[in-house]
């Protein structure tokens, strides 16, 4: 199984690692740092294959007959392999808390050193290679050298912040140089011209459409990050919560979220006081000085509620001014708050991620154990073995169990449902099943009895007629 899925990878990451000047060491590390986060995938899969092919073996050729001729019953016959399957589940519990983290670093610090000594991976020959982060675009003709770091006939492209290309920098020969301990990348051209849009106001008429200017060496210097987007992963964005462990998930769940409830009560209330939003004063009792009463009077007789509102006691311009400020106060507050909702809804996504991968742990331990419920007894009672039917019924029960994990995983990260129902809920619907199976094995009954549903639903239909009659 996971010769499989290491063959699987290799076509998904085909395009980003052929072609780059790598070596097959370093290829090889990061297939080997891999197949610890496919064994979250392989490891139930062969649980549930290998038991319905073992199970179904024995009940093909009759053993279980034997077994229970001989005063041997299913649950007996289980139980060293139920053992065997609960240790199993307690290593795989290790593993996904110690094992998968590391890998997850391994593959970090692989990606970010073939980052910072091959720099030139992340240039393609003969097509522009976007770089988000540097907000340019380089295209090269020719790559060498022992790394690549000599490039030959360039063309930069550099945009502003309205991503509208301003400045195109043509030259002959470059050099790329960088260092383990600089978190910036060197590019050096070499014999080259510079041309670049002039931008002038609209009174002034324009003579020139771009200044142009020739140098013998030009260097810039170029933020790492925008060369580690080496999409050496699916998914770019990096998934730190996969490279902790429990402890440290536990400790950063609670930190996160007292960040996230520090952050809205801040927020909420600079935005009581912008609005001018205070609480209520208590009403104290020693007010009774006569010029208190008169002034009290004097508002009563001037405003009355019920027959006239706050902005009748204004003018007409002032009424104006008060309503337009009111409207821009508004409006800057509403756009405060859609900002501040963005920012709480990733930090609200990153909180989601770390419950999630703290119960994955958990439920892939578990998900052994119960897929081997399903398995066991499924072979038992299809009686058969080998690698024909039961691959088939194992690959479609696997299909379900993945399937409901992927798309329960993607609603929890979104908030649509718990992130803990989230990474338990392809564990749980496998649950009931296993234990229906176990029960129907154990009393020798076949996987469906078709005539009594059959039945079932006759008796329901005659007792409707006679109702009816």
């Amino acid at each position: 199984m996971m010769f499989i899925f290491i063959f699987q990878s290799i076509w998904l990451f085909i395009d980003d690692l052929a072609g780059k000047g790598l070596d097959m060491m370093i290829i090889g590390k990061f297939f080997f740092y891999k197949m610890p986060e496919l064994t979250e995938k392989v490891l139930p899969l062969t649980v549930l294959l290998s038991s319905i092919i073992s199970f179904g073996s024995f009940a093909e050729n009759y053993e279980f007959a034997a077994m229970k001729a001989s005063g041997i019953s299913l649950q007996r016959a289980m139980l060293p392999i139920i053992l065997f399957v609960i240790l199993l589940g307690g290593v795989t519990f290790y593993f996904a808390n110690s094992v998968i983290p590391a890998s997850e670093q391994k593959i970090f610090y692989l990606r970010r050193n073939i980052a910072k000594l091959k720099p030139a991976i992340a240039i393609s020959e003969g097509v522009f290679s976007d770089f988000e982060t540097a907000n340019m675009n380089i295209k090269v003709d020719r790559k060498y050298g022992e790394n690549d770091n000599y490039l030959e006939r360039i063309i930069i492209h550099q945009k502003n912040n309205s991503n509208v290309n301003y400045r195109v920098i043509k030259a002959k020969n470059g050099e790329l140089k960088s260092s383990e301990k600089s978190n910036l990348i060197q590019l050096v051209l070499h014999d080259g011209h510079v041309y670049q849009n002039v931008t002038t106001s609209k009174s002034v008429k324009r003579k020139f459409p771009f200044a142009k200017g020739y140098f013998d060496t030009y260097t810039m210097n170029i933020d790492l990050s925008g060369f580690n987007n080496v999409d050496l992963e699916e998914e770019k964005d990096l998934r730190t919560e996969k490279m902790k462990n429990i402890s440290r998930l536990t400790k950063d769940i609670d930190s996160i979220k007292q960040d996230n409830i520090r952050r809205v009560s801040s927020f909420s209330k600079i935005t009581s006081e912008r609005l001018g939003a205070f609480a209520t004063l208590p009403v104290t009792k020693n007010i009774d000085s006569k010029k208190g009463t008169l002034a009290q009077d004097s508002i009563k007789k001037s405003f009355d509620p019920d027959k006239e509102t706050l902005m009748s006691l204004f003018t007409v311009v002032q009424q104006i001014q008060v309503m337009s400020s009111a409207n821009n106060s508004v409006t800057n507050i509403l756009t405060s708050i859609r900002g501040k909702k963005k920012e709480m809804d990733k930090r609200y996504e990153f909180h989601r991620r770390h419950i999630l991968s703290l119960h994955k742990k958990f439920a892939l331990a578990f998900s052994c154990i119960i897929l081997f419920f399903v398995g066991a007894p499924l072979g038992a009672i299809i009686r058969k073995g080998g690698l024909g039917l039961p691959m088939v019924i194992a690959i479609v029960l696997f299909l379900i169990y993945y399937f409901l994990g992927v798309f329960a995983e993607n609603y929890s990260k979104k908030g649509n449902i718990h992130p803990i129902l989230g990474a338990w809920m392809s564990t749980l619907v496998m649950l009931p099943l296993g234990f229906i199976l176990t029960k129907r094995a154990t009393e020798d009954k076949g996987l469906m009895s078709f005539g009594r549903v059959i039945d079932f639903f006759i008796n329901v239909f005659k007792k409707k007629d006679k109702e009816v009659i």
